[in-house]
């Protein structure tokens, strides 16, 4: 099967990458940070970039043909550890506890601004 790349407009990278790849009905991401809709630059607050976060994780899902259901694997990596963010955003994407992604969040090192990032993997429904 081919590869194929998926561009999200309004947040595409700088780089040249693509946003995400798919093969068959796998999805994978690349790096989803917290910048404002239609512009590069980082929210101020954990919180925005975190809910700034989510909306792309669906976006660049929706963009590659599958919805946020189809998301098995979330990982969050996060400047300082600070779980309610992410769980206040993570029901609201994923409301029901029996249907949910699996999820790891981890504290590393970011780059200037950086407050949070994720990747995620989606196994679309055929």
């Amino acid at each position: 099967m081919p590869r194929s790349s998926i561009y999200v407009g309004d947040i595409a990278h700088q780089s040249p990458i693509p946003n995400a790849s798919r093969i068959g009905n796998i999805i994978v991401s690349g790096l989803i940070r917290g910048a404002g809709p239609a512009t590069p630059k980082l929210a101020d607050t954990l919180e925005q970039q975190c809910a700034f976060m989510f909306l792309h994780m669906r976006q660049t899902v929706e963009t590659g043909g599958g919805t946020v259901e189809d998301i098995i694997k979330v990982t969050v990596w996060m400047k300082e550890l600070a779980r309610q963010p992410v769980n206040d955003e993570w029901v609201k994407m994923f409301p029901d506890p029996a249907a949910r992604p699996a999820r790891q969040i981890m504290e590393v090192p970011m780059e200037p601004g950086v407050l949070i990032q994720c990747d995620f993997m989606a196994v679309i429904q055929v």
